[in-house]
């Protein structure tokens, strides 16, 4: 079994920063590609950036320039660095990872922007 649990929401006023953490542990051989995904209140949950295990990175349009995706392969640790965040960033953020062809998720850590 996998568990995935993420850290470093909160709340900040528009244009500020935070990084989120999120680390994966247990019954891991190898893990593939992680990412984060987040969904605000009554909307479906989209991916937002994901990195493979060669540190190949994609983006959401709606992030691409402002948020940074990285890892550490050796701690399973995947971070989100989210940079000049808006209103519409809202939402709880939730990490992934893939591990023998399955995906986990976490639990989700709120984000909060205030105008």
């Amino acid at each position: 079994q996998v568990r995935v649990v993420e850290s470093g929401g909160g709340l900040v006023q528009t244009g500020g920063s935070l990084r989120l953490s999120c680390a994966a542990s247990g019954s891991i051989y190898s893990i593939g590609t992680m990412g984060w995904g987040r969904q605000a209140p009554g909307k479906q949950r989209d991916l937002v950036a994901s990195i493979t295990s060669g540190g190949r990175a994609d983006y959401a349009d709606s992030v691409a320039g402002r948020f940074t995706i990285s890892r550490d392969n050796a701690n399973n640790t995947v971070y989100l660095q989210m940079n000049n965040l808006k209103p519409e960033d809202t939402a709880v953020y939730f990490c992934f990872c893939t591990a023998a062809n399955r995906e986990y998720w976490g639990q989700g850590t709120q984000v909060t922007i205030s105008s």
